[in-house]
């Protein structure tokens, strides 16, 4: 074992004593709301103090008590409190104790990060930081075993903090923890009007509204924020209280939020509904085929049946192809799950008939030897890449969907356009153009994401 970062506020912020520190780390679980029926993907939850914010942040960390088997990996980013620096401060720690044991870095991960604009190691942003270090002891006291992500951020923008938790996503061995407390040494009446406003712009997935009168941990929340709007997360206030409401007097007092944020359910992104697509294939194929005819036929608009199973009702994320003698006719779709699966089908294959811009709209006789295809897509995920050697590396043939984007441009190549240009360096090239950009343009601000579809024919 390398550098290990030992505990800066034990017996500060939290008792320094194991037996004590479990005991009310537990008490305060238990004593917490019941954990609700969603598992979040990620929370905000408050790091003073356990004497103060205790009780707000076991609220939040009582939902994840049924994940304690499941989540392998934590990210947890907070603010600077004691160093001043821009970017993103990494650790170069390997483990990081706290009175209750070990807990070892995920140092691949970090490693990983290290390519992305603003991201680098600074030690000294964690040594003495409080805002990461009283997360530990609830986590430990929930999950089974996991490795830690510990993240400080300095003065960064949103959009920074977005791509590096873009990068560490994953699935559900992954959990996002953003640390913040809220107003600071404002009145008690004062600061509940605050606190109201922040828990609203929370709420709203609204980064721009929230100042750093509001949240010492505003730069992780933007990102996080930014990033739960881009993935469909719905948010949820668990609790919201201030230091005058938990162990202190009212003429000054600190405001405490925690939140949980979950990922919706999708038809391509759970084994369940991968496994029901197939047996409804011949439904989704039909609901794509009966708008496009009734467009034709009457020009109106098509009707969704009324006994559609769980599985076409979770949103989803489709491209509809259209292909007449075996060539390209249409092709429009939607990169995020926002809809029902079945009325995104309906509508992307109005659209690929008749609004794909390549095309004139479709005609009846064509559309008698007209071929259509689904696409379900998966959640896009971020390819971290230090330049477009690395990215070509990445890119996984056959398999990958890819999305790039670099400020305006944006473009996405399904996996079976890989059947026509089967080299990744074209693959990549022909996608750029087709944004807009030079096949050779590179910068640093170019993001590449993957995804991968599920095919109906």
């Amino acid at each position: 074992m390398g550098f290990v970062r030992s505990p800066a506020v034990a017996g500060m912020f939290y008792p320094a004593d194991p037996a004590t520190l479990a005991r009310d780390v537990r008490s305060l679980l238990d004593s917490a709301a019941r954990p609700g029926a969603a598992r979040p993907k990620a929370i905000i939850a408050p790091h003073a103090g356990y004497i103060y914010s205790g009780p707000v942040a076991a609220s939040v960390y009582a939902r994840l008590i049924p994940a304690r088997h499941d989540v392998s990996r934590v990210v947890l980013v907070g603010p600077s409190h004691r160093v001043a620096f821009r970017g993103i401060a990494a650790s170069s720690a390997d483990a990081f104790d706290t009175p209750l044991g070990r807990i070892n870095v995920d140092r691949d991960s970090i490693n990983g990060l290290l390519v992305l604009p603003g991201v680098a190691v600074l030690d000294a942003a964690h040594s003495e930081e409080h805002s990461l270090e009283v997360h530990l002891p609830f986590l430990q006291a929930i999950f089974d075993r996991f490795t830690l992500v510990p993240l400080v951020v300095g003065d960064a923008s949103a959009d920074s903090v977005a791509a590096v938790l873009d990068a560490l996503w994953g699935g559900s061995e992954t959990l996002i923890v953003v640390s913040s407390d809220l107003s600071h040494y404002l009145d008690y009446k004062a600061a509940r009007g605050v606190d109201l406003a922040t828990r609203d712009a929370i709420e709203r997935l609204d980064p721009a509204a929230i100042t750093f009168d509001q949240a010492c941990g505003r730069l992780p929340i933007a990102g996080l924020l930014t990033v739960a709007r881009r993935r469909d997360l719905t948010v949820e206030t668990v609790d919201l209280r201030n230091s005058g409401d938990t162990a202190g007097p009212r003429d000054q007092v600190v405001g405490y939020g925690a939140w949980c944020f979950t990922e919706p359910e999708t038809a391509a992104d759970t084994d369940s509904g991968r496994a029901s697509l197939h047996q409804h294939a011949a439904q989704l194929l039909s609901i794509a085929r009966s708008a496009i005819e009734k467009r034709l036929k009457s020009g109106g608009p098509s009707e969704m049946p009324g006994d559609l199973p769980p599985a076409l009702l979770a949103a989803g994320a489709t491209f509809v192809t259209l292909m007449h003698h075996g060539e390209l006719r249409g092709c429009i779709g939607s990169t995020t799950a926002w809809r029902p699966l079945a009325a995104d089908v309906a509508e992307n294959a109005l659209r690929a008939a008749f609004e794909d811009p390549r095309f004139p709209p479709m005609t009846e006789d064509e559309w008698t030897d007209t071929d259509l295809s689904i696409s379900v897509l998966t959640a896009p995920q971020l390819i971290i890449a230090a330049d477009e050697a690395d990215l070509v590396a990445k890119l996984r043939p056959h398999a990958d969907g890819l999305i790039i984007e670099d400020g305006q441009y944006r473009a996405l190549f399904l996996p079976a356009v890989w059947k026509v240009l089967p080299e990744p360096r074209d693959f990549l090239a022909q996608l750029k153009r087709k944004a807009g950009l030079a096949p050779t343009h590179w910068s640093p601000n170019l993001r590449a994401y993957r995804f991968a579809t599920e095919d109906i024919r």
